[in-house]
């Protein structure tokens, strides 16, 4: 299916890292975040991407357009002027670099993709990993036959609880997730009627259109209790990096 990514966001909360790049170009061990989650989709078979780019989206695309070159072993001669590319890169994917605006929401970017838009296609954001089964969530889509299917997660322990008495601390423990309940995770499947919620380039995307949704029986959650994690602080990115790092990432394919 086709993927759609937002990666046009401000990212204000990794500000450490954002400041010369777009956060989904933040690299991950060698690779920016956005590859590892294209790689993912491509696991899949997901390999048609639409990236909706908007802050410094221009460096998205001096990455992709160069892909190869960053990607591959070079043989270079100065002298001749001629670049020989040794190794490619494995993959092959078609990916289309859409300018959506600086300041357009997340439903707005979507709106303005609709005319590349297939008539069902997954969506995410470019900021944040997880394993989730896409082929089940395809197949729920398919079965549920909503304009939207939302992956629902459990967000990561951040927190202990205590139990005070006055002064003293009479518990202390782990904040378990389980006890957080739902969130969205960021991994739809969208019928193209989704574009008819989004009002314009202001619209939120997790506002009007899915709750409209919702009150209509159009929106369904696919369940996944595995890993997910995004990026939205520096401590995210370390604990993402030491995953990769580990061997173990659960992203890894």
């Amino acid at each position: 299916m086709q993927v759609v990514i937002l990666a046009g966001g401000l990212g204000t909360r990794l500000s450490e890292e954002t400041v010369n790049i777009p956060k989904p170009m933040v690299t991950i061990g060698e690779d920016p975040i956005l590859v590892h989650l294209m790689r993912y989709y491509a696991s899949f078979g997901h390999t048609d991407f639409i990236i909706a780019l908007g802050y410094k989206g221009y460096i998205v695309k001096e990455y992709f357009a160069n892909y190869l070159s960053h990607n591959s072993d070079l043989d270079i001669s100065l002298g001749e002027e001629t670049v020989e590319i040794l190794s490619k890169p494995k993959e092959n994917w078609r990916i289309r670099l859409i300018d959506t605006g600086l300041e357009t929401s997340t439903g707005g970017r979507l709106l303005r993709l609709r005319n590349y838009l297939d008539k069902e296609f997954l969506l995410t954001y470019g900021d944040g990993l997880s394993d989730v089964d896409l082929n089940a969530l395809v197949a729920q889509h398919s079965k549920t036959g909503t304009i939207a299917t939302v992956t629902a997660v459990r967000p990561p322990a951040r927190f202990g609880s205590l139990i005070v008495n006055g002064t003293s601390v009479e518990n202390f423990s782990e904040k378990n997730p389980q006890d957080t309940g739902w969130i969205n995770g960021g991994f739809f499947c969208f019928s193209k009627s989704i574009c008819d919620y989004i009002l314009d380039d202001y619209t939120a995307l997790e506002s009007s259109p899915l709750e409209k949704l919702v009150e209509e029986s159009e929106l369904s959650a696919f369940m996944h209790e595995g890993f997910w994690q995004p990026m939205d602080t520096l401590r995210d990115k370390r604990a993402l990096e030491a995953l990769w790092q580990s061997g173990n990432a659960p992203w890894k394919n």
